[in-house]
């Protein structure tokens, strides 16, 4: 069985076509999202998060809305950049919102992707040592994995204002069981051996920041390899999950081939990122008939237990849910997904 979710970016744009014209549209449309989408049996309603753009940034009051709203589907990230995060302080609202959700949050976080500003933590009050953002994220990263245990750590005043209990104190509210559900966004097969290491799952995206010319699936098959073999290695006690991204759409309407009817036969695409090399995924788009015989030769959605397909927001919940419906009747069947 493979878990199906959605991954939204979230955007707003003032603009004619779109449903989603202001900031409030696309959060209250989130949450009717993650409720359409639990009905029609999808496994997760994960969310982008991206600073200074029309985009979702601020992920848990959204995560703990749609939580009070659903009772069963995965709430999530994909993902929070580190850069930006006060470790304590995400401790918190993520133990809030876990908890509101009855222990359904799955955290994508990471060290971030390219940016609207320039060093735009450092906005946030952030300034890394050495000028190594990226090493300040992982620091961050090793922070809020050492508070989120809720083992006690601050030194109680004497005086409190209310009785404390015996100890040291711990971060509150704690959610138990929320450290098993980080996941780190990775776009390589090194930072995925990483990842295994630090013993937190892997969130793989429709983009990797390398190309040794293979195919996209095929590279990112063998990232998601290259991470089961460093977890065994690791010796961590539990089974790891794994998560891959698609741009998946069925044509099983005049609508769906008005939309998206001229993306058939799509094919990766190399450029650059970063200054470097990167492969991005292509976009599945057809007859149910046509997509099933793809994406069974996709093998990195063989490899991963979970699927997130990433949604064009701005179209509206309806339609978004017709997209959800019809992976879930149309092609998780054949595929065995189910």
């Amino acid at each position: 069985m493979k878990k199906i979710g959605f991954l939204s970016f979230g955007h707003w744009s003032d603009t004619p076509h779109s449903q989603t014209r202001t900031a409030a549209d696309t959060l209250l449309q989130s949450i009717e999202l993650a409720v359409a989408a639990e009905e029609v049996g999808a496994d997760g309603a994960y969310f982008r998060v991206h600073h200074f753009a029309q985009q979702l940034a601020s992920p848990f009051p959204l995560l703990a809305a749609a939580g009070a709203r659903t009772s069963r589907i995965e709430l999530g990230t994909g993902v929070i950049d580190m850069r930006y995060e006060n470790p304590l302080y995400m401790a918190e609202d993520a133990g809030a919102a876990d908890l509101i959700s009855g222990g359904r949050l799955q955290l994508g976080i990471s060290r971030g992707s390219p940016e609207q500003v320039i060093d735009g933590y450092r906005y946030f009050g952030f300034e890394p040592k050495d000028a190594d953002h990226a090493e300040m994220a992982r620091e961050h990263t090793r922070r809020f994995l050492e508070v989120i245990k809720g083992e006690g750590f601050a030194k109680p005043n004497p005086r409190p204002m209310f009785p404390n209990p015996p100890g040291l104190l711990r971060v509150e509210p704690h959610s138990p069981g929320l450290a098993d559900r980080i996941w780190w966004g990775a776009g390589t097969r090194a930072t995925a051996e990483w990842t295994a290491q630090q013993g937190l799952n892997l969130m793989s995206s429709t983009l990797l920041s390398e190309d040794t010319g293979v195919p996209f699936h095929q590279l990112q098959a063998e990232q998601i390899q290259r991470f089961r073999d460093a977890w065994k290695a690791a010796g961590h006690p539990r089974e790891p999950r794994v998560s891959v991204s698609r741009s998946i759409f069925p044509i099983v309407s005049d609508l769906d081939r008005m939309y998206f009817g001229s993306a058939r036969g799509g094919q990766d695409q190399v450029g650059y990122l970063d200054g470097g090399a990167a492969r991005f995924g292509k976009t599945y788009a057809g007859e149910p008939e046509q997509l099933i015989k793809e994406l069974a030769d996709d093998e990195a959605i063989a490899a991963a237990d979970t699927l997130l397909l990433t949604i064009p927001n701005q179209l509206g919940v309806e339609y978004n849910a017709h997209l959800l419906e019809s992976v879930m009747k149309h092609l998780a069947p054949a595929l065995g997904w189910r």
